[in-house]
């Protein structure tokens, strides 16, 4: 596997995951440039400024020379000028959930679908080797787990739809045009760097910090594989490198976690490092709310070489030690 010295573009890359694979592929030389493509609708540039110096080019230039360029654009436009010369695309940007799907189906299908569609289209003319689409648990539905790889799909919402067809279209570009496609279904992602993301363990967080009740759907009951982003970015440079194409694989742990355990964990390490005791209450469950929910990481390991490192135990220590550091940056008023 050889993803050293290459060319990657990034859609999202200003966003949590894109900042950590943009952190990670710095740390260890894996490119030899960089180019994000992000409307900023939901990511920050000032925070990709913690890694490295951000350029912003008003027209293409190579990407050979280590540089790390923001490109301000939506993957609903015109985006062909900007992939050329990109050897690897990976494809973060997306409406990221179920909810908001619910609300503006419309939205949903235009950026996730039509999106993903230009992408592809604008790697296949520009000669790229390798696309990387980010996906989700949320194509198969309302199955019973572990979720695996041939599990038929039947979403329950939008988003779910949507991006199923983003891997319908990622492998149709692979055996159509021999574009060496994977797509990663990622699991729930939490950790550093996620201080304005909407997920469940960021959520939790910033509430605590804040000093505001934690409300959880249902009974919190439900159950996800929470992935560690370090585990996370590991497996989208493992699917860089892979040889084959038009393949899926889950990225997750094998590991189920409820709801309320998770509140737990976390309410264990915000009363031990920082004195604070959550207060824990219960709201309705969200339409379209999966009950059961986690995934076999078989497939990924055999083919991919990839297996997560992290116990959710260490990951929740790590992630409410950064935020910690950091709840300046979310919370009004604190040092």
């Amino acid at each position: 596997m050889d993803t050293s010295a290459k060319r990657w573009l990034i859609t999202g890359g200003c966003g949590f995951i894109g900042v950590n694979l943009i952190r990670v592929l710095r740390e260890r030389g894996l490119a030899a440039g960089i180019r994000i493509l992000d409307d900023l609708s939901a990511g920050h540039l000032e925070t990709v400024g913690n890694f490295v110096p951000v350029e912003r080019p008003l027209e293409p230039t190579p990407m050979a020379d280590g540089r790390v360029e923001l490109v301000e654009a939506s993957i609903t436009g015109d985006v062909a000028r900007w992939v050329e010369g990109a050897d690897i695309v990976v494809h973060l940007a997306a409406n990221t959930g179920v909810q908001p799907s619910i609300r503006a189906p419309r939205m949903d299908l235009e950026t996730n679908v039509i999106g993903t569609f230009n992408m592809l289209e604008a790697a296949r003319r520009a000669g790229t080797a390798r696309f990387v689409f980010a996906s989700s648990g949320a194509p198969t539905g309302n199955v019973t787990p572990p979720i695996h790889e041939d599990v038929p799909c039947r979403p329950l919402s939008p988003y779910g739809a949507s991006k199923l067809a983003g891997e319908g279209y990622c492998s149709a570009y692979f055996w159509a045009y021999g574009l060496r496609t994977v797509s990663l279904r990622f699991s729930n992602v939490y950790g550093p760097w996620s201080t304005h993301k909407g997920s469940v363990v960021a959520l939790l967080i910033r509430q605590a910090f804040a000093g505001e009740p934690w409300i959880l759907n249902g009974d919190g009951a439900q159950t996800r594989d929470f992935i560690f982003i370090d585990d996370l970015v590991e497996a989208i440079i493992a699917a860089a490198g892979f040889e084959g194409g038009g393949e899926i694989f889950q990225v997750a742990t094998g590991r189920e976690t409820s709801v309320r355990q998770l509140a737990e964990l976390l309410a264990r390490q915000f009363e031990e490092d920082f004195g604070i005791v959550p207060r824990v209450t219960f709201g309705p469950p969200l339409q379209g709310d999966m009950a059961q929910n986690f995934a076999s990481i078989a497939k990924a390991r055999r083919l991919l070489g990839w297996a997560p490192k992290w116990a959710i135990e260490a990951g929740i220590a790590a992630t409410v030690r950064w935020f910690g550091q950091h709840r300046g940056q979310f919370v009004e008023g604190s040092g």
